[in-house]
């Protein structure tokens, strides 16, 4: 940007990068040299970006050229955005899953995420670590470790605070500002969980809004990718460009009808009045003091901005002990589909073929052991056990009928307010979407407070998290 610090674009969001694009003083050429400056300079530090997009600035040519001739395709034209490792690109970047088993792995086509990004006229700048297998691999492997990409750390603390994940490098680049916006995956928490350690947004949307298909799985029933990003506006730009029906995905198939391609009109700074918000107070109960006044200075924010503050609520299922039986049959039969898709140079081809390469290669691919692997290859990797299926009726029944969809019912409540990540497998479990803002800073480092509500509530907990946000700004950028 003529004349001004290469710095102007640090906590810059989308609109602001358009509006620089539409002015003629920057362009989408300038934003990729920018972050790519910054990715440069400060990423020895935290390790979030595993690998650039060689094409990147002739994408940005092209699409600035574009601009020129037709104008701009939409909010994202010429909007540099991060991947996390597991969603495929087909072009020549790697798509690994954080596994050096995958390491050599480059898509023979675009994930649905990718191919609507490309569509929007985004430019994908490169692919950022993960916890190895999105977490799925070891019990002791912490948040952020990848065998391929080594350790992700958290930018408002390396190596003091825990940076989360899965998607750690995806929460990590976007609060160093290492692009607009990246693209992360949850599971349960995957999403939520670094958006809450790194102080951004995290939209982790319902289940089948945006399509999996190209993205290595873990859960078919509970996997969706969702955006991270500094503000909700950014959040909800994002996912418009993201919906959409995928014949690849038949979770995607129930989305008709409900999903939108524009979620901005519900950015609305007055979104809280009136607003009936639960607090589910058994997910309160341990926090630490300085996690407590944050928790509770955000419920006052609530109240002051006119919402009606249902206090307490009780989820029914909020004592159930969970178990992992269903991503545990899941995980071996969905992760062998995408795999004996790869490209038969590849040396692993199913999760058997995966564990024993580990094995080959231990002292560089088992640094935390991978007992998560050999516990779900211990299943028939066909769906048929009984107690997979038991399991899946038993949690999607007590999550929905007896969970959220209860109490939301029973106190005509609009949203349920959670401190930090606190109650996202329940969500998980259900398929419902969750959106985290930033909330301040504790001994810990960043936390969040999350909205949640029932399926297809995006437009909703949009609403409501800008309300807040705007209220309050409790994001500041690390300082690197």
């Amino acid at each position: 940007m003529t004349g001004k610090s290469v710095d102007w674009i640090v906590e810059a969001d989308i609109s602001i990068l358009q509006q620089a694009m539409e002015r003629g003083e920057s362009d989408a050429v300038e934003l990729v040299h920018l972050y790519l400056k910054r990715i440069e300079v400060y990423d020895s530090k935290i390790h979030a970006v595993l690998e650039l997009n060689p094409d990147a600035l002739e994408i940005a040519r092209q699409l600035d050229l574009e601009r020129q001739e037709r104008g701009p395709r939409g909010p994202l034209h010429g909007i540099p955005i991060l991947l996390k490792d597991n969603i495929d690109t087909g072009d020549r970047m790697h798509t690994s899953g954080g596994s050096l088993a995958l390491a050599d792995s480059k898509a023979s086509a675009d994930s649905f995420v990718a191919a609507k990004l490309r569509e929007a006229g985004a430019v994908l700048l490169g692919k950022v670590n993960m916890t190895e297998w999105a977490n799925f691999m070891a019990v002791a492997m912490p948040s952020g470790y990848s065998s391929r990409g080594g350790q992700v750390l958290n930018p408002y603390g390396p190596g003091q605070f825990d940076v989360g994940g899965s998607s750690a490098g995806s929460g990590a680049a976007v609060a160093a500002c290492f692009a607009a916006a990246s693209i992360g995956t949850e599971t349960s928490g995957s999403i939520v969980n670094p958006a809450h350690r790194n102080s951004i947004v995290g939209l982790k949307p319902t289940v089948g809004l945006i399509s999996r298909a190209g993205i290595i799985p873990i859960s078919h029933t509970q996997d969706t990718p969702g955006p991270m990003t500094r503000t909700v506006a950014d959040a909800a730009i994002v996912l418009g460009a993201l919906t959409g029906v995928d014949e690849r995905d038949p979770l995607s198939l129930a989305s008709e009808g409900k999903s939108l391609r524009d979620y901005t009109s519900f950015l609305d700074k007055k979104g809280l009045e009136g607003a009936r918000i639960g607090i589910p107070r058994w997910f309160y109960q341990n926090l630490k003091e300085d996690e407590r006044i944050v928790a509770e200075r955000a419920i006052d924010v609530l109240r002051g901005q006119g919402a009606v503050i249902v206090d307490p609520v009780s989820i029914p299922c909020e004592r159930e002990k969970w178990n992992f039986d269903v991503l545990r049959h899941e995980f071996k039969k969905d992760l062998n589909d995408y795999l004996a898709r790869l490209d038969a140079s590849l040396s692993v081809h199913s999760l058997e073929e995966v564990i024993a390469y580990n094995d080959q290669h231990a002292d560089k691919a088992l640094v935390y052991g991978q007992d998560t692997l050999i516990w779900s290859e211990e299943t028939s990797g066909t769906l048929t056990e009984e107690s997979y299926h038991e399991s899946l009726r038993k949690y999607q029944n007590l999550t929905r009928a007896q969970g959220i969809d209860h109490v939301l019912s029973e106190h005509r409540l609009d949203a349920l307010f959670f401190p930090g990540d606190e109650g996202e497998d329940i969500a998980a479990r259900a398929g419902y979407p969750l959106l985290i803002v930033p909330a301040g800073f504790t001994e810990a480092g960043p936390m969040g407070v999350m909205f949640a509500a029932g399926a297809y509530s995006e437009p909703t907990l949009i609403k409501l998290a800008y309300a807040f946000e705007q209220a309050t700004h409790y994001r500041k950028a690390p300082v690197l």
